[in-house]
């Protein structure tokens, strides 16, 4: 999926004025974009030193730091959403850094390529090999995504661990197709061979 077509949907999930904090911000584009365009008041966490610096440098409130460590500390609920955007799948605690985004906003938004996706699919079974693409360029010694999931895990995880999902939107071939709340377990399945990509708007259920 194009970086920009991800951008331009997950900043059309944000209200205007939102207090965001965006997990692997890199060079900060998306933050500095939901800031002009939303006026959101946005902090961004980025491991890579050149590119927090650069972030630094527009002028964005980052802090370097790992996701997988240094998450303790935001306060509970201290943003009005938490952006893991196509990250997801490079940390090593995956799930503990979910239940961490869960806690510190009051919604969060998770973004990632799906590996169930019909071209990975058939990329694996014709070729034998790990498959490479838009979605997955790296090689299998290289790559930086470490925990690779499909659309039907990040389902059962919810399920699993009490996480509401407020909206899902999958990508086929560069066109977007969305499921609010009441028709995902209609469409899921579907979704899980047919997308490339998928972004969720999850929070905590009510206790």
């Amino acid at each position: 999926m194009d970086k920009l077509i991800n951008y331009n949907e997950v900043m059309k999930l944000i209200p205007e004025g939102a207090r965001v904090l965006d997990l692997g911000s890199g060079d900060g584009y998306l933050l500095e974009e939901l800031i002009k365009r939303k006026k959101v008041i946005g902090t961004g966490v980025e491991i890579n030193q050149d590119l927090a610096i650069e972030s630094m440098q527009k002028g964005l409130a980052i802090i370097q730091g790992d996701i997988d460590e240094d998450l303790k500390q935001f306060q509970d609920k201290s943003f009005d959403y938490v952006i893991l955007n196509q990250t997801l799948q490079s940390t090593v605690k995956p799930d503990f850094v979910l239940k961490e985004i869960l806690r510190i906003g009051k919604k969060s938004i998770v973004s990632f390529p799906n590996f169930a996706y019909w071209r990975v699919r058939f990329y694996l079974l014709f070729k034998g090999k790990m498959p490479k693409s838009k979605m997955l360029p790296y090689e299998w010694y290289n790559t930086p995504n470490i925990h690779l999931l499909t659309i039907n895990d990040f389902h059962e995880f919810c399920s699993k661990e009490n996480i509401e999902i407020l909206n899902s939107i999958y990508f086929t071939s560069g066109l977007k197709k969305s499921y609010r709340s009441n028709l995902i377990k209609a469409n899921k399945h579907i979704a899980n061979f047919f997308s490339s990509d998928a972004i969720f708007v999850i929070q905590e259920k009510n206790k």
